[in-house]
């Protein structure tokens, strides 16, 4: 059992179960009963994604210290305990359960799933490689 992080929106995976979507909002111009159909998400889970000021720190990234102060601000985010409570729960599901979660966002190196992916592992999750 084991959790996988993706891009929503892509291909699933053979055996890929249940998609968590790990994003502040819902695809644009998708009907709510097209997003599993499309490979979007099952279910949503917004309280373990970027907010909006943290977001617009990423889309003004240029640099790798850019980069790096948008993870930071997401790191400290995750930090609230409902958060904490989230990964928590997303960590213990990993090993009852495969699942994946993810994000919109083209390349993982500039998207808060990359920083979620080693919060899960911190937590004791078992993730695999995509």
């Amino acid at each position: 059992m084991a959790v996988r992080v993706v891009r929503l929106g892509t291909p699933r995976a053979a055996g890929e179960k249940l998609r968590v979507g790990t994003v502040r909002r819902p695809p644009r111009g998708v009907p709510k009963s097209e997003f599993s159909k499309r490979d979007f998400y099952d279910t949503w889970l917004p309280k373990v994604a970027p907010t909006q000021a943290t977001m617009d720190i990423a889309h003004a990234a240029q640099t790798p210290k850019d980069w790096e102060n948008f993870f930071r601000h997401y790191r400290r985010e995750m930090k609230q305990p409902d958060a904490e409570h989230a990964i928590a729960l997303l960590a213990a599901m990993s090993h009852v359960m495969d699942f994946s979660i993810g994000c919109y966002c083209e390349v993982e190196e500039h998207c808060h799933r990359h920083a979620l992916r080693k919060l899960l592992q911190a937590a004791g999750a078992e993730v695999v490689d995509r």
